[in-house]
């Protein structure tokens, strides 16, 4: 299987984010490395896996998606 392994800022242009928000807020909380990215030759620099991190963004939207809304009837 072949990725795409993108830099913090080439990640942020295609989700619409900060890159310093990815780096700050999402890394290590939604983003875990080993299976969002790794940091190759164990340096600081990391490489975030496009195909990964799209597939459980709208595995994450269909599942929202598909919880039922509870509505009550008194409003």
């Amino acid at each position: 299987m072949s990725h795409t392994y993108l830099t913090t800022d080439q990640l942020a242009e295609r989700l619409q984010y900060n890159a310093r928000t990815i780096r700050n807020q999402l890394v290590d909380t939604c983003l875990i490395e080993g299976r969002h990215y790794v940091r190759p030759f164990g340096r600081r620099k990391m490489l975030f896996i496009w195909e990964v991190i799209e597939h459980d963004m709208l595995d994450r939207a269909t599942d929202s998606i598909a919880m039922p809304v509870a509505i009550s009837a008194g409003d």
